[in-house]
């Protein structure tokens, strides 16, 4: 079964990518050894790049840490045998202009900010890591559907104001009594559903994605269906086109009164504005973002709107899950440039 799958990672809003689930193959095996290879990082955002180093002097390669303006990053890519990236913007033009790349593999889940199709174009291998961070951006997820349902941050304001007891707070249902939609179906949406389903919530997902039938444990259904029938709605789905602004007025209105949005996934898949104005009519009860259309977002436009909390791109992080990106990206280069399969393959989403 496959589905729509995100990851989270920092970004300027990286497709979210559809993903394949992969074999598990990413271990710490020997690659072969090979002809000296030259590797470009065309934007480092971690502490450092002591992993990605030592796996590909390791196999003979060399890495280098590009700085400066977009015409110099992109001038020392150019004979590059691959590049590694995290939110570098790599469309058509620019991949035209790499005379040697093999792979352009990305840290995170999401590919938006690469040009797929013409990569593949070009023979060009594209790589993504989306099973690094699935426990982080779950958890991350259930948290706020759980502070949201519980109404803490309304809890929290409101002894800061002096106020007691629950009379602020109504209504307020049991998880159980409540139907959770998730908007895709990939690993983390999978994870969130379970840690749900032990809350005896129930579970309807749209994935126009899966390729094979509904899995018995959820009812698959269209999206209008699942805006009127969810009393939470969690997102899961890649940044394509097709998705951005897939939750605007029309979408919001159709949602049940009182209901919660919550979005870890990509912040263009919610209209913020709209969002915010379903949240100060009372339509919505409450709504959880890490991510929005523009990053870092005005301070100012999330100030005393009612029901919203937020974090700052964060669902994704854990130590364990920097790490685990990193060494899976720079492996994917080594396994590409010595003729063996690599782990991530991404194809255009069609």
């Amino acid at each position: 079964m496959t589905g729509w799958d995100v990851e989270h990672t920092p970004d300027t809003h990286t497709p979210d990518t559809h993903a394949p689930d992969a074999p598990d193959t990413h271990d710490d095996k020997e690659e072969p050894s090979m002809d000296a290879f030259r590797v470009v990082l065309t934007d480092q955002v971690f502490p450092d790049t002591v992993i990605e180093r030592g796996i590909i002097e390791a196999a003979g390669g060399t890495l280098e840490v590009a700085d400066g303006d977009r015409a110099s990053v992109l001038e020392l890519a150019r004979r590059a045998d691959a590049v590694l990236t995290t939110y570098f913007a790599l469309g058509r033009q620019d991949i035209a202009q790499l005379e040697r790349c093999k792979i352009i593999a990305r840290y995170g889940i999401g590919v938006d900010n690469v040009d797929v199709a013409a990569a593949g174009e070009r023979g060009i291998i594209v790589t993504n890591v989306p099973d690094y961070c699935v426990e982080e951006v779950a958890t991350h997820t259930l948290a706020m559907v759980l502070a949201l349902v519980r109404k803490l941050p309304s809890g929290h304001a409101e002894m800061l104001q002096g106020g007691w007891g629950v009379g602020g707070l109504r209504p307020m249902s049991r998880p159980s009594e409540l139907t959770l939609g998730l908007v895709g179906y990939g690993r983390i949406a999978r994870q969130v559903a379970r840690g749900a389903r032990a809350l005896g919530m129930t579970i309807i997902v749209h994935d126009p994605y899966l390729t094979d039938a509904a899995p018995a444990e959820v009812e698959l259904v269209d999206l209008p269906s699942l805006l009127g029938r969810s009393d939470v709605i969690s997102l899961h789905c890649p940044l394509t086109e097709a998705t951005r602004g897939l939750i605007g007025s029309d979408e919001l209105a159709a949602m049940r009164p009182g209901a919660i949005l919550v979005n870890t996934s990509r912040g263009p898949l919610v209209r913020f504005d709209a969002l915010v104005a379903a949240l100060r009519a009372g339509h919505l009860a409450g709504a959880g973002l890490d991510v929005f259309e523009t990053e870092p977002p005005d301070a100012a436009a999330l100030r005393d709107v009612p029901g919203l909390l937020v974090t700052p791109h964060v669902a994704f992080y854990s130590e364990a899950a920097i790490k685990e990106s990193q060494h899976k990206a720079a492996t994917q280069i080594v396994k590409a440039l010595g003729g063996v399969p690599v782990d991530y393959p991404v194809r255009p989403l069609t």
